[in-house]
Parts: structure tokens; C-alpha cells; sequence
């Protein structure tokens, strides 16, 4: 059967979390607070999608003790706060709250401009988010099965698939660079140096851990960590939302999968594509 994605702003989401009314709510109405704690990223960012950077954030948040991240599911300690069930979690959420959401910039809520709230982003190679998007869609029931990787890439450099256009997402995000409430980070440099990066983390967000707790952070966070443990790893996931006999959900975990999916040609089209694209942004990223 045909998915029926519900639309927003001209932008398609999958039915099973989302509605037109959470979508506006939280967009319009939801009030956020001077002390939330934003991870936003476009689907597939890097170890499937937001998952790591919650992981982390949910380790920091605990001083390194793993014990919340193995007994809370992922999405109870950092709600979806734009999907239907997120959306009651986060307003009875207690402060200091900890959100999650894919939303691009223009639809974020409106009252986040009107606080002090921090916003952690975090980019992938968009080589790589459409592999990992391709086979997320095949084994999640809430998207439309790709009928084939070059019709899925063909609609990724489109903006046509759910969540919207990965260019605009990143160039939305991008225009708060500069401000401090804004942290940007690379899955490629989570990958190279997690240590550093779980540091840089701490010092935006004023969590002052020692080197044990850090360390544990780290440990605990990792791609083996985080596939043994049922709290994120979806396995949990009834399988008429997520069909793991399809694939798995943390699937590699690598850089450049992309490599062994794309013919010449298109990587030749990819490229023209995102140097038009990205075309006056000024920054360079580890795969540029």
C-alpha cells in the first residue's frame, strides 16, 4: 500500500509519528524554554540519524553513568517534541530538557528565537545520508519503499523526499553559525575524534566532567556500546514500524558507504548538484 505522508509547509512526513497538528503546534504554539537543549539534525546524519549525538547527550547529561542511557528508551530521554507522542512527553518533561527533532530552520518553533536555548546540529556527507536513507526507507513502514537507489538519489537531489531537501536543511541551520547558542559538528568528526568532540560538547553546553567521566562518555557511545544496547538500537520496535528482518537499523556506522553505491555518472551529477547548491555558504566541510 501506498504511504500516505502528511504534509506541512510543503514538506512530507512519515504518517506513523507525525501529524498536521503536532507539526503546527510545535512550530507555532510550543514554548521553548531558555534552558532546552536542542540535537536537530536531517534523517540518516550519522549513525542513524540523531541516535549517536542522543547517546552522548544522554551521557553527558548523566556525568558518563551509563545506567539511564540502558534503562530509558532513547526517545523518552529526548523526546521527538514535533510528533504526536513526542509532543505529550516534552510538555511534561522537567527542566532541563533534553529535544530531539528533524525540523528545518524556517518550521522550527517560532518562540526558540526569543530564548537561550542551545541547538546542537550535526551534518553528514549527504553521499552518505542517502545510502543510509535508502535502506532506512526499505525497512521502515512509515516511508515508501525505493523502487530503485538511483530513483531514491534522484529524489534526494530533488527535496522530495519526507523531511524535505537536505540542502535546505543544512543552509537553514547554517545561517545561525555564528551564534552562541548554536553548536555544529560533523558525524566525520565525531567519527575521527569522539574524545575531542564529547569535550567540545561539554564546554558549550557547561558540563564540567573529569577525564573518567569523559572517558565513559566515549566508551559508552560507541558503535558497539549502542548496537548491544535495546534502548537505541530499535530493537524494541514493534515490526509493523520497523521491519529488522529488512536490514538493521545501526547498519555500519562508516564514512564513505556512498562509495560502493554510486556509478561515475552520478557522483559526477551529485557533485555539479552540490557545489550549485551550496554555492555562497563559506564553509568547508571534511568531505568537501
Amino acid at each position: 500500500m501506498p504511504v500516505q505522508y502528511v504534509m506541512y509547509e510543503g514538506i512530507k512526513f512519515p504518517p506513523a509519528y507525525n501529524s498536521e497538528h503536532s507539526l503546527s503546534f510545535a512550530h507555532n504554539e510550543f514554548l521553548v524554554r531558555d534552558d532546552d537543549i536542542f540535537n536537530v539534525t536531517y534523517p540518516k546524519s550519522g549513525m542513524r540519524g540523531t541516535v549517536w549525538m542522543t547517546e552522548i547527550l544522554s551521557l553527558i547529561r548523566s556525568h558518563g553513568c551509563p545506567s539511564w542511557s540502558r534503562a530509558v528508551l532513547n526517545s523518552d530521554r529526548m523526546p521527538w517534541f514535533s510528533t504526536r507522542l513526542g509532543l505529550e512527553s516534552a510538555l511534561s518533561y522537567p527542566t532541563p530538557r533534553l529535544l530531539t527533532c528533524h525540523l528545518p530552520r524556517h518550521i522550527f518553533p517560532k518562540s526558540f528565537s526569543h530564548s537561550s536555548a542551545k541547538v546542537i546540529y550535526t551534518v553528514r556527507n549527504p553521499r552518505d545520508v542517502v545510502v543510509s536513507y535508502y535502506y532506512f526507507s526499505k525497512m521502515c513502514n512509515s516511508y515508501e519503499d525505493p523502487t530503485s537507489f538511483e530513483q531514491f538519489l534522484r529524489d534526494f537531489l530533488n527535496g522530495e523526499l519526507p523531511h524535505g531537501s537536505w540542502f535546505e536543511h543544512v543552509r537553514g541551520w547554517m545561517e545561525m553559525k555564528d551564534a552562541e547558542n548554536f553548536f555544529f559538528i560533523t558525524y566525520e568528526e565525531l567519527k575521527q575524534d569522539l574524545h575531542s568532540s564529547v569535550r567540545r560538547l561539554c564546554q558549550f553546553l557547561g558540563q564540567d566532567l573529569d577525564d573518567d567521566a569523559v572517558s565513559s562518555v566515549v566508551q559508552n557511545a560507541s558503535f558497539i556500546a549502542m548496537q548491544e544496547n535495546p534502548m537505541c538500537n530499535s530493537i524494541l520496535l514493534p515490526a509493523d514500524i520497523m521491519d529488522q528482518t529488512k536490514g538493521q537499523f545501526l547498519r555500519k556506522g562508516i564514512c564513505g558507504d556512498w562509495e560502493n553505491h554510486f556509478t561515475v555518472a552520478q557522483s559526477e551529477t551529485f557533485d555539479r548538484i552540490y557545489q550549485d547548491r551550496m554555492q555562497g555558504l563559506n564553509m568547508t566541510f571534511p568531505w568537501d
